[in-house]
């Protein structure tokens, strides 16, 4: 069990939606039906991009790559990354689950009138992020992290700094350990054991994070996962791409650019990785971490890296 605690985190500067609300044009252009799934080109306004990414996904009926962050869900296609149907909110925790089918926490748009509370509790799309309905704690919870293991559902909550857990997709919680986690882990085969990155390194838990105790030997970590019963797979704090069979022993694969400051990790596969740094660049990998190409960057430039 880990004994240090600290306070919930503290929500980036939100200067990029500063903006937004500053410029009229543009907030007519969040307010308008959310039934298109692309950018309008010939607006005067240039659109603000993803903000600040804080998920990935792969939708498992299309092979389409998503990323989430602070101004919308986005399609990501031929270098550009396209909103989908004009939405901002502030997408926090993200997670795909099944075809079309998304898990998803976090803020309304800035422009969204409608609006009864700053926090959107946990979200569920089945129409890959055309449409949200609320599932459950709604004003109450604000999901960093999201994690599907089989029939358990994991979130790391930043307003309690708590791990929760749901059996039944949702729609209730089990309020666990309080640990400041960044990043959770875990997988259908054994549900009840949960990784995650802290600030004092890699934990486990057995217990379906009740408990959690340290990982002995382990690298620090920014981000985790757990896409099969025998692997793990990581990005250390400088890039390195690693693979574990037992989260004690790593083995370095490869690793994103030099300099490059990874934020967000998700496996669709072992070997199918995506990543995003500090500067919203999205890379893909299908070898495992071994090489890496750049899906996605702010300036829509795109291509291979290695």
């Amino acid at each position: 069990m880990i004994t240090r605690f600290f306070p919930p985190p503290v929500r980036r500067p939100r200067r990029t939606v500063a903006a937004l609300l500053a410029c009229g044009g543009l907030l007519l252009a969040a307010c308008s039906p959310a039934n298109d799934d692309s950018t309008d080109e010939t607006s005067s306004v240039p659109d603000p991009g993803t903000g600040h990414l804080h998920g990935l996904g792969v939708d498992p009926g299309d092979g389409t790559v998503y990323a989430a962050g602070h101004l919308g869900v986005f399609r990501l296609t031929g270098g550009k990354a396209i909103r989908v149907a004009d939405r901002y909110q502030d997408t926090m925790g993200f997670t795909v689950t099944g075809p079309r089918t998304f898990l998803a926490s976090g803020h309304p748009a800035p422009t969204d009138r409608t609006a009864t509370s700053p926090h959107l509790g946990l979200i569920r799309s089945t129409d890959a992020a055309k449409t949200w309905t609320t599932v459950s704690a709604e004003g109450e919870a604000d999901f960093h992290s999201l994690q599907q293991a089989g029939q358990v559902l994991y979130g790391f909550d930043s307003q309690t700094s708590q791990v929760w857990a749901s059996g039944d997709g949702g729609r209730t919680w089990d309020r666990r350990t309080r640990l400041p986690v960044a990043d959770l882990a875990a997988h259908a085969s054994n549900p009840e054991e949960v990784w995650a990155t802290t600030e004092n390194g890699v934990v486990i838990s057995g217990d379906g994070g009740r408990t959690f105790r340290p990982v002995s030997g382990a690298p620090d970590l920014a981000a985790i996962e757990r896409p099969a019963r025998d692997a793990l797979v990581a990005l250390g704090a400088d890039g390195t791409a690693l693979s574990s069979r037992d989260g004690r022993s790593w083995t370095a694969r490869g690793g994103l650019p030099k300099g490059a400051k990874p934020t967000v990790l998700t496996a669709a596969s072992p070997t199918h990785l995506l990543a995003a740094d500090a500067g919203d660049t999205v890379y893909e990998s299908k070898d495992g971490g071994r090489s890496w190409r750049v899906l996605h960057r702010p300036d829509h430039d795109s291509g291979d890296n290695h």
